[in-house]
C-alpha cells in the first residue's frame, strides 16, 4: 500500500512522547533527512539538487521543536505551525489556522499538507490535515505503546483506524528504523527517510535515518 508522506505522534512502552516523520516516494525517492540546529530537514541528496527545479514542495524542515512541543509535518507548513505554538497558540488552533491560509500543496497530485505533535508535557498529541476537499484536526491523549499517524494519500485523515497499538522502539533512532519498516508501517510502500522525536523527561532527542 502507498501512503505517500506520513506524519506521527504518540508514546513508547515506557512512557516517552514522542513524534516521527517518513517520507515514501515514487517520483523523487533521492532526498533524505538531516538533522540541522535542533531541528531536522528533508533536503535532495548529493547530486539530486536540480530535482528542486522540477518541484518545490520537495524539500523542507520536517520536525521543529518547541519546549515540550515536537511537530512533523510534510511541507513548509513546519515553520508557522511551530512558531504559532511557541506563542503560546493552543496546537488545535495553531493546526487549524495555519492549514487552512496555506492549504493543500498545488502540485499535479493536490497533495494534502499533513502534521503531527506531541506535548510531552500536557500528554497529548494531535493531527492534522488539509486536502482539496476537507480541513480535519483531531486531538489524542498519548497511550504508550501506541503511534497514531495520518498520510498524504489512502490514510489520508485522522481516525482511530489510524494507530500502531504495538508500537515498540525505545529511542529516536529505533524510532525512525520502526516507520521505515516496523509494525503496521512495514506494509507501506516506497520509504525513503525517516526522522524522529522523542522527550527525555528534559527536552526532545533527534535522530534520521535512510532507508
Amino acid at each position: 500500500m502507498y501512503l505517500g508522506r506520513i506524519v506521527c505522534a504518540g508514546m513508547t512502552r515506557d512512557g516517552k512522547p514522542c513524534a516521527a516523520y517518513r517520507v515514501s516516494s515514487r517520483s523523487f525517492p533521492n532526498r533524505s533527512a538531516k538533522l540541522i540546529t535542533g531541528k531536522i530537514a528533508i533536503l535532495p541528496r548529493e547530486g539530486f539538487e536540480s530535482d528542486l527545479a522540477k518541484n518545490p514542495y520537495i524539500a523542507y524542515n520536517c520536525i521543529r521543536l518547541s519546549g515540550a512541543v515536537a511537530l512533523a509535518t510534510n511541507g513548509s507548513q513546519t515553520d508557522p505551525i511551530i512558531e504559532k505554538i511557541a506563542m503560546g497558540v493552543p496546537l488545535r488552533d495553531a493546526f487549524a489556522s495555519c492549514l487552512l491560509a496555506m492549504d493543500y500543496e498545488k502540485d499535479q497530485l493536490n497533495t494534502p499538507r499533513v502534521a503531527a505533535a506531541v506535548d510531552a508535557k500536557a500528554g497529548k498529541l494531535v493531527l492534522g490535515i488539509v486536502r482539496c476537499d476537507a480541513i480535519l484536526v483531531r486531538e489524542y491523549p498519548c497511550v504508550p505503546g501506541e503511534l497514531r499517524f495520518v498520510s498524504t494519500y489512502t490514510l489520508d485523515h485522522p481516525c482511530g483506524d489510524n494507530v500502531d497499538d504495538k508500537f515498540d522502539a525505545a529511542d529516536a533512532p529505533a524510532i525512525c528504523s520502526y516507520v521505515i519498516g516496523g509494525g503496521r508501517f512495514a506494509e507501506f510502500e516506497n520509504a525513503v527517510t525517516a526522522a524522529s522525536a522523542v522527550w527525555d523527561g528534559l527536552t526532545f532527542q533527534l535522530a534520521a535515518q535512510d532507508a
